[in-house]
């Protein structure tokens, strides 16, 4: 910490962390220059040169385009070998099924791809496992089962890479397999015709941020080529009016916001906003959003609709609405989805109260151990998932969540902090024979483990993340971009910030701070949220939310200090409510001025 500069010299927050400048001086000259050299506010320079946004870039990085960003597909290995083995599936007339995973990035994908073969005739079936009963990922009975059906090529997406058994099972029946993914490599590479991954140890195209939709988009690109090569007669369909869908993905899966990425967001959102999937439109108006999609709307409102059919319902669901043109029919799993979600919503919240009392134990003990472990027989297994990223939040830290069946094999899962690499050292514990399997990501893995297996696991995860951890927690700070105040949260400001996202993960939201704003209520809305009025010292108003803040060290904080003057962190949005627009602040942490 003693390179980093405190942020109004705050060293302990109302969450006892650190407030410290994003940019360091070499970035706010860069600031300076991007704010005179492009006529952007100061505070939206500072925000991309704290992103490492060169002066030079940043009139191209506040207008990402396909064109530029789109990635030569012949760079991924095996890419030839996948489109050409599509294209001859669409040549030839075959069947084909297409294997997807349970979640947002899976649907999306699998919409993707049903809707590129649909459009040249190619008959197709979309398979999405049962998160109970079949676990992640392709397995042999299913396989078979599609090509008993007649499938003579199954396409996996976003899973695979990883599922040599199930794809020799394949090729026994008489299919072929080509898989594109993004998953972690964890062993040896099945036997497919191709596998497109550019998470692959001899993968050189560089696009390893790509979720798994993002992959499919870049291959239904490269296979247009090889029809087009091939004398294809028929027309090639629009790509670009389906990046809706990678959109979508590209959030949901929370991949980095660098490269492509950002323009597929971008985008898409504009596909989306033009409401031509039938499905999302649908989702849109079950969830009463009153204002212009953007990834907010995708992350938090839309997506966990589209992953409630895999949590609790029909895993199905979400790529049926996806790829479906019918609006009457698309009305009808939406409010599926939609009840879905409530549902999920509520056992959350019995099954959360339950998952935090037993780390709160856990905590109580000095530091309590670098990576939370709970575990129950009586959580659901489709929502382990959610409860260890509230864990995660809760006690900032690594988190899993598992739960037991009855003959005491446990499925969970976990999500990291930024800095940790969570999927590493779940294959760790896989290779050393402590886990049945399990995978993932940096942030987030899913793991397979015996009952009897639970205490060495802990103390395997302890000893292999404990200084890791140590060193994480002590550096945590909030890092500011810039200072405002209410005077200043104009909706031209709301419309530059906006411009220079999407934000997400690898671009995060900016983060500002209102200087010595007096709190000038704060009441409970909700169930657990806080709904403020800050006053700045010329008088001016603004609104903000402290969300799940009830009962936290920041919201017993802000209840207790009304009507006192406190630096307060947090992020500027629009709020819509009946057609009309206000500026609000969501408020992150405070500290008394």
């Amino acid at each position: 910490m003693t390179d980093k500069r405190y942020f109004l010299d705050v060293r302990r927050s109302a969450s006892g962390l650190a407030w410290v400048h994003r940019l360091d001086l070499r970035q706010e000259n860069t600031a300076l220059a991007i704010a005179q050299g492009h006529g952007v506010p100061d505070i939206v320079a500072r925000v991309l040169a704290g992103r490492g946004v060169a002066q030079d870039d940043a009139e191209r990085f506040l207008d990402p385009t396909i064109r530029d960003l789109l990635p030569n597909p012949r760079t991924f290995t095996d890419m030839d070998k996948a489109a050409g083995r599509i294209a001859d599936a669409v040549l030839r007339g075959e069947r084909v099924a297409i294997f997807g995973d349970y979640d947002v990035d899976g649907a999306a994908s699998s919409a993707l791809m049903q809707r590129f073969l649909t459009h040249y005739g190619v008959e197709t079936e979309i398979y999405i496992p049962d998160r109970i009963f079949e676990g992640y990922g392709p397995n042999p009975d299913a396989m078979r089962e599609l090509v008993g059906r007649g499938a003579k090529l199954i396409i996996t997406v976003d899973c695979g890479t990883n599922s040599a058994a199930s794809i020799d099972a394949a090729n026994e029946a008489g299919a072929d397999v080509v898989v594109l993914d993004h998953h972690q490599v964890g062993g040896v590479l099945p036997d497919a015709i191709a596998i497109v991954n550019p998470n692959r140890e001899d993968d050189l195209s560089g696009q390893g941020h790509l979720c798994a939709a993002g992959v499919v988009f870049v291959t239904l690109v490269r296979t247009v080529s090889v029809l087009r090569e091939r004398g294809a007669q028929a027309a090639a369909p629009d790509l670009l009016g389906w990046l809706d869908l990678v959109a979508l993905a590209t959030v949901c899966d929370v991949v980095p916001l660098v490269g492509v990425n950002r323009a597929f967001v971008v985008k898409g959102l504009v596909a989306m906003r033009r409401m031509g999937n039938a499905g999302l439109s649908a989702l849109s108006r079950v969830s009463r959003i009153g204002e212009p999609l953007n990834p907010y709307h995708l992350g938090f409102i839309i997506g966990p609709r589209i992953n409630a059919g895999g949590r609790i319902g029909d895993a199905a669901l979400g790529s049926r609405l996806l790829a479906d043109d019918d609006p009457v029919t698309a009305l009808s799993v939406a409010e599926t989805l939609d009840r879905l979600n409530q549902e999920r919503q509520a056992m959350e919240q019995s099954m959360l109260a339950e998952a935090k009392a037993e780390a709160d134990v856990e905590l109580a003990a000095g530091e309590g151990p670098s990576v939370i472990v709970t575990a129950s027989d009586r959580w659901h297994a489709g929502i382990v998932g959610l409860l260890a990223a509230r864990l995660k939040e809760h006690a900032r830290r690594p988190a899993f969540a598992i739960n037991f069946n009855s003959t005491g094999t446990g499925t969970g899962s976990g999500r990291s902090i930024p800095g940790f690499d969570l999927g590493r050292m779940v294959r760790a514990a896989v290779d050393k024979g402590l886990l049945v399997k399990g995978g993932g990501h940096a942030m987030a893995a899913g793991i397979t483990i015996q009952r009897d297996k639970l205490g060495d696991v802990r103390a395997f995860f302890e000893q292999w993340a404990s200084d890791d951890i140590s060193r994480l927690r002590h550096e945590e700070c909030i890092e500011i971009d810039a200072a405002l105040s209410a005077d200043g949260a104009t909706f031209s400001l709301l419309d530059a910030l906006e411009h220079a996202g999407p934000f997400g993960s690898g671009h995060p939201q900016p983060v500002l701070v209102l200087p010595h704003h007096t709190l000038a209520d704060a009441r409970q809305v909700g169930a657990n949220h806080l709904r403020l009025e800050l006053r700045s010292q010329t008088g001016a108003r603004l609104q903000a939310m402290a969300f799940r803040a009830v009962d936290s060290e920041l919201g017993n904080f802000l209840v207790s200090n009304r009507g006192r003057a406190m630096h307060i962190v947090g992020n500027l949005s629009s709020n819509w409510w009946n057609g009309s627009r206000s500026a609000q602040f969501r408020v992150m942490d405070a500290a008394l001025a």
